[in-house]
């Protein structure tokens, strides 16, 4: 079993709570989905949010989805000029047997631009 990093992201349409929940737990879900990893598989997850967004932690739609034994912590994204707006990112460190260029990175809807590389 490797350690392995696992990132996505998601642009919202909305800061509000709700909104949110719903679309960084849609993402977190893919993230699980895409690499057959279950809760018990996460290490640690970093949630960041472009300082446009207020509504609520990015963290609190993993604790709705039961990820309540696993280090969480949120952060906010630097302050660039031109960078796209209302962005919650994942960093996820796993515990798998994926090669690293087996694993899935999700960036769901307009996030995909962020990352044409590695957006699966």
């Amino acid at each position: 079993m490797a350690v392995r990093a696992v990132r996505g992201a998601v642009q919202l349409e909305r800061d509000e709570a709700g909104h949110m929940r719903e679309q960084v737990s849609e993402l977190l879900t893919a993230i699980l989905e895409r690499n057959s990893l279950v809760p018990d598989d996460l290490i640690s997850v970093w949630f960041t949010a472009t300082p446009d967004l207020h509504s609520d932690f990015p963290a609190v739609a993993a604790r709705k989805l039961g990820i309540t034994d696993v280090p969480l912590i949120c952060a906010q994204e630097l302050d660039i000029a031109g960078a796209m707006p209302r962005v919650v990112r994942i960093l996820a460190h796993v515990e798998t047997d994926l090669a690293k260029t087996d694993v899935a990175h999700v960036y769901l809807g307009a996030a995909a631009a962020l990352r044409k590389d590695i957006a699966q």
